[in-house]
């Protein structure tokens, strides 16, 4: 035990270990060594090789002369400087600039003042105002709308489908290109019944053979899954990054990230509690991504309400659109340092809503400077030398993420797993905490962006309302029993949201096309505030049919279903 190694020994266990003075005492040094190692194997920094659970998270990372060779291009890609010196001589000099901006224009910012609080200064922005709605814009509005047809969910798809032929990247899931005849109604019904949440029963015409129980469930089970609903979303959300009125809500370099959530009444694995949003019972969070020109351009399903921080890197890396977007919007529940410094890494802007300005930190590169009033809120220092001596593993991680060899979700899942961070997590974490300083000086100082940040999530919240319009049927919740149905069924929800967008906005354009051709007087700033997330002209109920058979109205019974016969579609 005189040789036993002193430098496991915290301070907390030293009293134990060291107990009547002298050397380490051998139980109690024991139950140390084990304590830190499995806190080590808790943040990763000691491995289990070949564990599922406990393995070495930079395993599946770029490594060897794969590393090598990527790591030139890689640096070049994400504008990163090969080496940790010039990365952190590049982030002092933008945190310096910052603070000094923000600081020389403190006394004429009037929504930003620094307050006293328990002996310390704190940040405190006052809310932003609504914006006032001119009379050309309530003006505009409804006489845009008076203008929208009046149309049916049914037919609105069938018509976006011919704009877009999304219909055509429905496949076989074995027979490739084999099609049936009337392939697009079936398919264009099988959609309507998935995310209005109806079955296939209110689709089903038994003269039409494109639309038979038996069609529309083959096609369900057979055309209808995860690939082919990304192909086809990806021709919406490309057509309307056409449309003149689309650009001007947005380029398509903004978007922003938030949760759907849905109670799911059946026995599942795959749904968890959560009293806020399922009361009793467990559920699902379909977590989204729209674009500022008011597409959905990915989504994936989580059981419960995990943290909306594991996949919000998923939209930027995984979607299959042309859409570019570099910047991401989402709300305080996606906010972390490390998330701040996977962005950072990967050359994206991170720009959450923080419920509470005055309780976040701001982190400084150098003790010693003085950034006059901004001094008592730039309390805390980066770890410079942490960073310094994880730089490899960091740009590793980082083009890792870019070149796809490692899944977004799962970067993060380890990164912060169980609150034990490992010292790659530690390193990211210091990496965040300079950008998010970053984020915020600009962030304070300047009301258009908060503005814009605002607006965006806006615009979130409403298509999420107008989901819930379509997803209407069985009380709005989701009763798939498998993963793989509840991804489809939301996929497919999102898909017919971005038809319902599209349609939308294409009327809108050719609405005010008409304005403008009679004269009338349309302001840029109008356009650019209208939305294509309405809803009261489109029909989403469907309509009663009151006929009768013609033996039923001369009294007579209808006949007795056969208790063999294959399922009907009810």
């Amino acid at each position: 035990m005189s040789e036993a190694p002193l430098g496991v020994v915290t301070p907390a266990w030293a009293p134990l270990v060291h107990e009547g003075g002298g050397g380490p005492k051998r139980k109690p040094y024991t139950l140390c060594v084990l304590d830190e190692l499995v806190r080590a194997l808790r943040r990763r920094d000691v491995f289990v090789p070949e564990s599922t659970r406990w393995d070495d998270p930079r395993r599946k990372l770029l490594r060897g002369e794969d590393w090598t060779r990527a790591r030139p291009s890689v640096c070049r890609a994400l504008g990163l400087s090969p080496d940790a010196v010039g990365e952190i001589v590049t982030l002092q000099t933008e945190l310096d600039a910052a603070y000094r901006r923000t600081a020389a224009g403190l006394e004429a910012n009037d929504a930003l003042r620094i307050e006293r609080e328990k002996g310390r200064d704190r940040l405190v922005v006052t809310p932003l105002d609504k914006l006032d709605e001119p009379e050309s814009l309530v003006a505009l509005r409804e006489a845009v709308q008076a203008r929208m047809p009046r149309v049916e969910l049914p037919e609105l798809l069938l018509e976006v489908e011919a704009w877009t032929d999304f219909a055509g990247a429905f496949t076989h899931a074995s027979e490739g290109a084999a099609r049936a005849s009337g392939m697009t109604l079936s398919v264009c019904a099988a959609l309507v019944s998935e995310a209005c949440n109806v079955g296939l029963r209110p689709l089903t015409r038994d003269g039409t053979p494109a639309l038979t129980a038996r069609r529309l469930s083959w096609v369900l089970q057979n055309y209808v899954r995860a690939e082919t609903l990304v192909d086809a979303n990806a021709r919406l959300v490309d057509y309307q990054a056409t449309i003149p009125l689309a650009q001007v809500w947005g380029g398509g370099e903004v978007a922003s990230a938030d949760g759907l959530r849905f109670v799911v009444p059946v026995r599942t694995l795959n749904a968890g509690p959560n009293p806020k949003y399922f009361n009793r019972g467990r559920g699902v969070t379909y977590y989204n991504f729209t674009s500022d020109q008011l597409t959905g351009f990915h989504g994936v399903v989580v059981p419960g309400t995990l943290r909306d921080s594991l996949y919000v890197l998923s939209g930027l890396l995984e979607h299959r659109t042309s859409l570019q977007p570099t910047e991401v919007v989402t709300d305080t529940a996606a906010y972390s340092d490390v998330v701040f410094g996977l962005f950072r890494l990967l050359g994206y802007q991170f720009s959450p809503r923080l419920a509470d300005l005055g309780d976040a930190r701001l982190w400084r590169m150098d003790r010693a400077v003085d950034y006059g009033p901004l001094g008592g809120v730039a309390r805390q220092r980066v770890k410079t030398d942490l960073i310094r001596e994880s730089w490899d593993d960091l740009l590793r991680v980082a083009g890792s993420l870019k070149t796809g060899a490692v899944g977004a979700h799962e970067v993060m899942r380890v990164l912060q797993r169980g609150g034990r961070p490992s010292t790659l997590a530690k390193a990211v974490g210091e990496v965040g905490r300079a950008a998010k300083t970053l984020f915020l000086l600009a962030y304070v100082d300047d009301e258009a962006y908060r503005r814009r940040v605002l607006t965006q999530l806006n615009r979130q919240e409403s298509r999420h309302a107008l989901a819930r319009t379509v997803f209407h049927g069985r009380r709005g919740e989701v009763r798939k029993r498998y993963r793989e149905g509840q991804e489809d069924q939301l996929s497919a929800l999102g898909l017919v949201t971005n038809a319902v967008v599209l349609w939308n906005t294409r009327y809108q354009q050719a609405a005010l096309d008409t304005l403008r051709a009679e004269g009338a007087e349309v302001w840029d700033e109008d356009v650019a505030r209208l939305s294509p997330l309405g809803s009261e002209h489109i029909g989403m109920l469907g309509r009663y049919h009151f006929e009768l058979p013609r033996e039923v109205t001369r009294g007579e019974l209808r006949p007795l279903r056969d208790p063999s016969a294959p399922e009907d579609g009810w």
